[in-house]
């Protein structure tokens, strides 16, 4: 007749009162007969060894663990456990807890039928321990899985090792806290051993004896599992597949560093404070923001890649058309891996001059290159914008061909991002407005400015009219708001403290250049190292961005918005600018201060309105970021002439900022292309840079975007409008 589990239970309750010497597993060959020995001495003796019989079945030591950590458990809790689940195991586990019963072990509740480890059970299972970490020293058995994707048996000395290569600590430290790691970790019993784990007990163990500069050395970057799992489940922010996840990850570990072991702790604290914000902190260190390249040099000249990118096709000298046009996609897409906000392409006109003749040819192939290399690397939120640079009154019919081949890029492609810069110094913005105006209609991207400008309003800092090679730094950005609201709105002491803020900063992206640098000459940007000479022939211009200028001098200050707070305003950016040129000066740079756009606009708004209360900032403001750069009304822009407020201020400041003023035209989304027209030539009277920019609907599932909607696709009908 079978036994079910509650009958033993039972059983065991009765054994339990059983005395000891019903106890049959008794060592056969026990010499407790001799005579000479007492009875104490005897039942001592026949006592420990009976434990000691306990003690070398595995299983009864996981009992105890078990108890150990989760008791009080009924029999049916311990015996699942304990990894009895099979109705043919009961008779086992009730076998192995009847043993530890007997022995006083484990003791049974009757009134709450739970089984508990006692004071006795507690010191055998620490003795098993004991035994088992002095076994593990002796035998060296223990493994660890190793960030290099291998398992190698534990070696303390490879502990000592890394303590005194990547910490810097002297031997006789290391070898102490290499011993209290190595006790830790045969104490613990971890039974999934990895570096990692080692590499947290030993900055736990440096931090507990105050050694936290050397735990920051050690400090591993990476992210938790729950990140890591985040970022899998939420895909909807990536767009570009496995690489967006690849490049985020990367990001995160990079900025990371750059946090901790790269910049100055003053400037890494002020960009975690909100009072500067660092732009692409994952990549800082490593390429530039903004490159101004003159193309028709390195296409004519041939690409050399050397070693790098092995998996590319070689790019000779070019001379056909079909040789420049597929050259150019392949350029364009490797010139953007290094840079991370804008490539700008000068000598476009000149590229194709000499092929004026086949201009049907000419604007197809550019489509098809153009489509071609809009498949660009993505450092940030949006891929690296390539500009290509259009000076009117040059080539007439090639700069129409070159537009219309964008024009119909644009048409085939929801986000482009290839845009276009065009310089009306020597021509009319007439000759193209028309053509223009349709390209903002379906989502196009222009800028109109005079000189080498990139897309953001940023001037490239060299005193030469085209250059080889001008780079910006302009990844730093100053939270003005943040400093009224500190300066107790003394205005004299507001521009102090900016000018006590630069410093640092500046320092900081001074050494961003050296480290751009040595990685550039070291191959890293393969295409500024080989093809443009970079250390001997580029300008390098080191940019501060200044944010939030209205709401600081207006809404915190409490100046009005008239002459005399229009006074104040230009003396903070000509405070910046002098302290520019002085740190300039002393680190031997081209420093430059400019007001543009940057994500970091909303960033400093929601966390000054965490500080300080929404309102406080932007003074009951709608808008969650603050200003950046002159905004100007395209229905109200007919109205204005050069001496209008608006117009007049917007020159003033572009004059003011040495590093570039981002004016934009906003134009109404339900605008026609004729409105359009008027309002771009308009504003080109007015100010010598500007950006039309006009919000177009995209659906998220399909990418239509051949007419304005709003609530829902026409085409495919899916709520989802980027």
């Amino acid at each position: 007749m079978k036994q079910t589990e509650e009958d033993l239970e039972l059983d065991l309750d009765v054994d339990a009162d059983l005395d000891d010497d019903s106890e049959i597993d008794i060592d056969l060959d026990d010499d407790d007969s001799d005579p000479k020995r007492g009875g104490i001495l005897q039942s001592t003796s026949k006592r420990v060894r009976m434990i000691f019989s306990v003690m070398a079945s595995p299983n009864r030591i996981d009992i105890l663990r078990i108890l150990n950590s989760k008791g009080p458990l009924t029999y049916s809790e311990l015996k699942s456990l304990a990894g009895f689940k099979s109705k043919k195991e009961s008779g086992k586990f009730a076998y192995h807890l009847r043993k530890l019963l007997r022995q006083s072990l484990v003791a049974l509740n009757k009134s709450e039928r739970r089984y508990t480890i006692t004071n006795l059970g507690k010191l055998v299972l620490s003795l098993a321990r004991q035994i088992e970490e002095r076994s593990i020293i002796e035998s060296g058995k223990m493994y660890v899985r190793t960030s290099s994707e291998s398992i190698e048996e534990f070696n303390s000395h490879k502990i000592i090792q890394s303590l005194v290569r990547e910490g810097s600590l002297p031997l006789e430290l290391a070898q102490k806290i290499t011993e209290e790691v190595e006790n830790r970790i045969y104490k613990y019993q971890t039974t999934y051993l990895t570096g990692a784990l080692i590499r947290e007990m030993v900055n736990s163990v440096l931090l507990e004896h105050g050694h936290e500069e050397y735990r920051n050395k050690l400090a591993r970057l990476g992210l938790p599992v729950y990140d890591v799992q985040e970022m899998i489940s939420n895909l909807d922010d990536v767009d570009n597949g496995a690489e967006g996840l690849l490049f985020n990850t990367g990001q995160k570990v990079f900025a990371e560093h750059l946090l901790t072991n790269v910049l100055p702790k003053d400037v890494a604290d002020s960009h975690l404070s909100g009072d500067l914000h660092i732009s692409n902190p994952g990549v800082w260190s490593m390429i530039p923001d903004t490159i101004f390249v003159n193309i028709k040099e390195l296409i004519e000249d041939g690409v050399d890649l050397g070693g790098k990118y092995l998996d590319v096709s070689r790019i000779p000298a070019s001379k056909q058309l079909d040789e420049i046009t597929s050259s150019l996609s392949v350029v364009i897409a490797l010139l953007s891996k290094e840079a991370s906000q804008e490539i700008v392409l000068d000598g476009f006109v000149a590229l194709f001059t000499k092929h004026s003749k086949s201009l049907p040819e000419l604007e197809q192939k550019l489509t098809d290159a153009f489509a071609t290399a809009s498949t660009t690397s993505k450092y940030n939120k949006t891929s690296t914008n390539v500009s290509i640079r259009l000076q009117l009154g040059t080539d007439t019919k090639i700069i129409h061909s070159i537009i219309n081949a964008y024009k119909n890029y644009v048409a085939i492609t929801p986000i482009p991002k290839i845009g276009l810069i065009i310089d009306a110094d020597k021509g009319k913005v007439s000759d193209v407005s028309q053509a223009v105006a349709e390209i903002l209609s379906i989502g196009g991207k222009v800028m109109f400015a005079k000189g080498q400008t990139s897309s953001y309003g940023i001037t490239n800092g060299s005193t030469k009219a085209s250059g080889p090679l001008s780079i910006t730094l302009q990844s730093v950005s100053i939270n003005l708001p943040r400093l009224a609201f500190e300066s107790n709105k003394d205005e004299t002491y507001f521009r102090a403290r900016l000018a006590l803020l630069m410093k640092p900063a500046l320092a900081s992206m001074a050494l961003r250049k050296k480290e751009i640098s040595d990685l550039t000459r070291r191959g890293l940007n393969p295409i500024l190292a080989k093809n443009t000479q970079y250390m001997q022939r580029s300008s390098v211009s080191l940019v501060v961005n200044l944010v939030g200028l209205k709401e600081a001098v207006f809404n915190i200050l409490g100046f009005q918005d008239n002459k005399e707070g229009r006074d104040i305003l230009h003396k903070v950016i000509e405070t910046a600018v002098d302290v520019g040129a002085k740190k300039g000066k002393e680190l031997g740079d081209t420093v430059a201060i400019s007001m543009t756009e940057t994500e970091g606009s909303g960033r400093f708004a929601t966390l000054d309105g965490e500080k300080y209360g929404k309102n406080s900032s932007l003074n009951s403001m709608d808008a969650d970021f603050y200003s950046q750069g002159i905004v100007i009304n395209a229905s109200e822009v007919s109205d204005y002439t050069n001496k209008s407020e608006p117009i007049s201020e917007c020159n003033k400041l572009s004059k003011l900022l040495n590093g570039g003023l981002l004016v934009t035209l906003d134009i109404d989304k339900d605008a026609k292309v004729e409105d359009i027209k008027k309002s771009i030539e308009k504003a080109s009277e007015l100010t010598p840079a500007f950006k039309p920019t006009r919000h177009t609907a995209i659906c998220g599932e399909c990418g239509f975007k051949d007419e304005q909607f709003d609530d829902k696709c026409p085409k495919c009908k899916s709520p989802y409008v980027v």
